[in-house]
């Protein structure tokens, strides 16, 4: 195992974050991840040390007309608390009413989505386009505060344009309208996740609000969140592609903002989460589903091991539980006789 020692930050008062009423147990987040963020995947990120955890985006609309498969994106389990649900849409009442929901099926907090630019949410006036009408943002942050008593939270990009001003102005009324706090993805709703993030953006944002601000983007490895919070101030940071395939980056951050030595994953460290993955999903979405779903996703946790190609081809023929186990369990034993139990990255 390979040791990496960091020199102590100055993050005293971070460690003991809250949002609204809801105390964190640290201050990594997981991001809200379209088609990733499900109950099993949060799992197995609690589970890795991720102090809150976030659903993918749900739809309000989804929620309000009543859709089976949309109100069953909003199962929780108590391991994973606290945990904070997701939703997207452009009017209030419906926006007010869907909270209502969420804050009724047990979620310890609310957020709503300004980020996502698909076109098909963006053509609704949801998500990113929400940036570019102030008013509506504002009316809907003001409805949704009204129907909850859980704490706000806002999900934001830089906006339509590189300036930054429509960042700052609906953080600015979302802070005005009682939104307890603010994750802020500093690229343009166009850039998608091209480019380099403007860390600077969320420098400027956590200097004018006095409530909690997330930053979030281009942390790949527990170095850049400890360099993001040392740059920006910023008070949690909120960790997306990098968690798909490595949750254990949770446990890397908060040990490396600790001043701690940072351990790398080892390889049975590595399974177990992969096969907790698997079990966890075959419990909350039935096995065939679940083996289906893992027939792809179990091949993110092993890029960049021996033989990882062999792997993925074997795992898309799995059709139960047990099938998923045992390869996993023949594919850690043989890389155990290959690697002798050295610390691995994955991906």
């Amino acid at each position: 195992m390979q040791i990496r020692h960091h020199r102590k930050p100055d993050t005293t008062k971070r460690q003991n974050m809250k949002i609204g009423s809801v105390k964190l147990y640290n201050n990594t987040v997981l991001a809200p991840l379209a088609g990733i963020s499900n109950l099993p995947f949060r799992l197995i990120a609690k589970t890795s040390g991720c102090g809150l955890v976030c659903s993918e985006m749900i739809s309000a609309n989804g929620l309000v007309h009543g859709s089976v498969k949309t109100k069953n994106m909003l199962a929780t389990a108590p391991e994973e608390r606290p945990v904070s649900i997701q939703i997207f849409g452009s009017d209030p009442a419906i926006m007010a009413d869907a909270a209502r929901i969420v804050q009724d099926h047990g979620a310890d907090i609310l957020d709503i989505n300004l980020g996502c630019s698909v076109k098909k949410v963006v053509k609704t006036g949801a998500g990113a386009a929400l940036m570019r009408t102030p008013d509506t943002a504002g009316a809907i942050f003001n409805a949704v505060r009204k129907a909850i008593t859980i704490p706000l939270t806002i999900k934001i990009r830089t906006g339509w344009d590189k300036t930054g001003e429509q960042a700052m102005n609906i953080a600015h009324i979302a802070e005005g309208s009682g939104v307890d706090a603010i994750a802020v993805h500093p690229r343009t709703a166009a850039q998608l996740f091209r480019g380099e993030a403007e860390w600077s953006l969320i420098k400027q944002i956590k200097s004018a609000l006095s409530i909690p601000v997330i930053g979030n983007g281009d942390i790949i490895k527990a170095e850049d969140a400890l360099r993001m919070i040392e740059e920006t101030r910023c008070d949690a940071v909120m960790i997306g592609r990098a968690a798909i395939g490595n949750p254990y980056i949770f446990t890397q951050i908060t040990t490396c903002l600790s001043g701690d030595p940072l351990p790398e994953l080892t390889l049975s460290r590595q399974f177990e989460l992969m096969k907790q993955y698997l079990v966890a999903s075959v419990e909350y979405i039935g096995e065939a589903q679940a083996c289906r779903m893992m027939r792809s996703r179990l091949g993110w946790f092993v890029k960049g091991l021996r033989n990882s190609s062999k792997f993925r081809e074997a795992i898309k023929q799995i059709s139960t539980q047990k099938e998923g186990l045992s390869l996993l369990d023949t594919y850690e034993a043989d890389l155990s006789g290959l690697e002798d139990e050295k610390g691995v990255s994955a991906g």
